[in-house]
């Protein structure tokens, strides 16, 4: 596939630069707008298609500082909140937890890949998701294959979201008010995740989580 339009949203300049610098060395692929937070990249999406010049393919960071977030922005796109055809979304990030994965794929990106692979996996995986293709890092891919071949209990996507606000320090009460559930359906949770971690309490499942990469450390 030629002609690749792409939006690259990541909110540290140095990164954009380095990422277009490489984008633009792909043959067919070009770097038409930037932006360093999911609001701005909602913004330059309607922009360009009111300008009648759509984009192909939106590659997203996960953590953008205090602006909207990678999953968010990535929900919204895709939900056509942005005011135009929703672009595939290639996640580019540094972080590989089972958390930040499972919460990109149920956004509806397309691929996810780690910002240190090589350039070559990147062309590949940038030509695969704008081709409307799954295009996930080896690692990723790995991570995804581990949690259905597992034969032990696995976390299920609302667990490991329990876990993270968990991991914050938030209270019960706190998370179900977070998740829109009752106190009741935290500690049901809470159990079925001590149980599946071997653990019997919430510091011991956090520290569990955090070495087994589900959750990010915090």
């Amino acid at each position: 596939m030629t002609g690749i339009r792409v939006l690259l949203v990541d909110d540290h300049p140095v990164v954009r630069a380095g990422l277009r610098a490489m984008l633009g060395d792909f043959p067919g692929v070009s770097v038409v707008a930037e932006a360093a937070d999911g609001d701005a990249a909602l913004a330059e999406l309607s922009k360009l298609h009111t300008l009648g010049e759509p984009v192909d393919l939106v590659l997203m960071d996960l953590q953008m500082g205090s602006g909207m977030d990678g999953v968010t922005a990535t929900q919204k796109i895709k939900a056509g909140e942005a005011g135009a055809p929703p672009p595939p979304v290639l996640i580019l990030t540094t972080y590989d937890t089972d958390a930040d994965i499972l919460a990109a794929v149920e956004a509806g990106a397309s691929g996810y890949m780690l910002k240190d692979a090589p350039p070559e996996q990147i062309r590949q995986a940038v030509l695969s998701a704008a081709a409307g293709q799954t295009a996930l890092a080896p690692e990723v891919a790995a991570r995804l294959m581990g949690r259905i071949r597992n034969p032990s209990p696995v976390l299920s996507g609302r667990e490991v979201q329990l876990l993270e606000l968990l991991a914050t320090g938030m209270s019960n009460r706190a998370i179900a008010k977070q998740l829109f559930i009752s106190e009741a359906t935290v500690k049901t949770h809470l159990v079925h995740i001590y149980s599946k971690l071997g653990v019997d309490n919430r510091t011991a499942a956090i520290a569990t989580a955090t070495q087994r990469r589900i959750i990010r450390g915090h």
